[in-house]
């Protein structure tokens, strides 16, 4: 080959690869995954109490014939400990570890760092519309509620530019499409029995379909089995690479109504299995890697000693809940809120579990969403500032 030849065949080389790259960052920016509009997913289990969040199992309710259905020993060996880190790493390992040291942890009463409900009721809707909207409004007072009248953070994200047609909601509970209202709101709420083959078919999605159609149906039609829930925001946030993504497993109040805590236990532990799963995938994809941020809570809380299984206005306890917050490792906005929070405090704040004295309450998660992603969400209705 001449001189000449093999110059132009550099050149054209360099003209390739870099016309690759070009077509590589064109296809992330398409997708709306550049560095300049982070993503979002929001991921709830509803009525995990804060008790076992930051104590473990709890040794009463395991020796309890009347919770532990007979299998005291398989508890004490799957989650018991002496040690109070030892049985929170062993029931909620990332929750505790990971996001517990890297991330920011709310809500451990044993040390006054306390998160409570705002509104009323103490139960899932007006639990769920506190976290989406900011607004405790008492008049939404009853599961059966209808379509929400109050604009969700989730609704404000797919106005915006950078969000819009990239928002989705994943929930076991089939009132989702009512909590988020789905019609009003633009994106859209797989809730229940539905399946992801209604916006996505594919041979994945018909096969998942057919699996929740002939599934065991514990909670009958109300409500599927976490895994579902779960299968399905999975595939379609690798498969559709949405930006802002709700995902509520649900059996962690379900076993608790049920009185079994061992289910309840269980079900917690998988949950946090699917969380870590999600974040690992986070962590290791292009656009999502050091650009997503990861809430983590619950619509209420329980009550105390055998009060455990329920929850409600007249159930004492049942308004203490608990967050979490995961960043990217890189210029994360969550320092902005250690720093906040020890201008405010006046003491050190470390990343991590908060072992300080303050009040929080769900009705600042709406605001602190939008500002984690560089917005305001200021609706018409009444909204609680963000936490930072």
């Amino acid at each position: 080959m001449s001189q000449k030849s093999s110059i132009f065949a550099l050149f054209l080389a360099i003209l390739i690869f870099q016309n690759n790259g070009l077509n590589a960052q064109k296809q992330i920016e398409e997708l709306g995954l550049g560095k300049s509009s982070p993503n979002l997913i929001v991921i709830t289990t509803d009525g995990l109490r804060w008790q076992e969040v930051f104590n473990g199992m709890d040794f009463a309710l395991a020796n309890n014939r009347k919770f532990n259905h007979g299998d005291s020993a398989y508890l004490f060996n799957k989650y018991g400990s002496i040690s109070v880190t030892e049985r929170q790493t062993k029931l909620l390992p990332f929750i505790t570890q990971t996001m517990g040291t890297k991330g920011l942890l709310f809500g451990n009463r044993f040390k006054e760092n306390k998160v409570d409900v705002a509104n009323p009721h103490w139960f899932s809707y007006p639990g769920y519309n506190e976290i989406f909207t900011g607004y405790p409004d008492s008049a939404i007072n009853s599961n059966n509620y209808p379509p929400n009248p109050h604009e969700n953070i989730l609704a404000f994200l797919q106005k915006q530019k950078a969000y819009q047609n990239k928002v989705i909601a994943f929930g076991a509970w089939d009132a989702y499409n009512r909590i988020l209202n789905e019609a009003a709101s633009g994106f859209p709420v797989i809730n229940g029995f539905e399946s992801l083959s209604s916006i996505l078919p594919d041979s994945q999605t018909k096969m998942l379909a057919q699996m929740l159609k002939d599934s065991y149906k514990p909670f009958k039609e109300a409500e599927c089995l976490d895994i579902f829930t779960h299968q399905q925001a999975k595939y379609y946030l690798e498969t559709k690479r949405p930006k802002a993504m709700y995902i509520s497993y649900g059996e962690t109040d379900e076993w608790a109504h049920e009185g079994n805590y061992s289910a309840y236990l269980d079900a917690a532990h998988q949950v946090d299995a699917w969380v870590a799963e999600l974040w690992q995938w986070v962590q290791s994809t292009p656009g999502y890697k050091d650009n997503t941020y990861l809430l983590i809570t619950t619509d209420h809380g329980r009550g105390f000693g055998e009060g455990w299984t329920d929850h409600g206005a007249d159930v004492k306890g049942a308004s203490s809940i608990w967050f979490g917050l995961m960043g990217p490792d890189k210029n994360s906005n969550l320092t902005s809120i250690t720093d906040s929070m020890q201008k405010n405090l006046g003491v050190k704040i470390n990343m991590g579990e908060q072992s300080n004295n303050q009040q929080l309450y769900q009705k600042q998660l709406a605001a602190t969403m939008a500002k984690l992603l560089g917005l305001e969400f200021a609706p018409a209705h009444p909204v609680g500032e963000a936490i930072y």
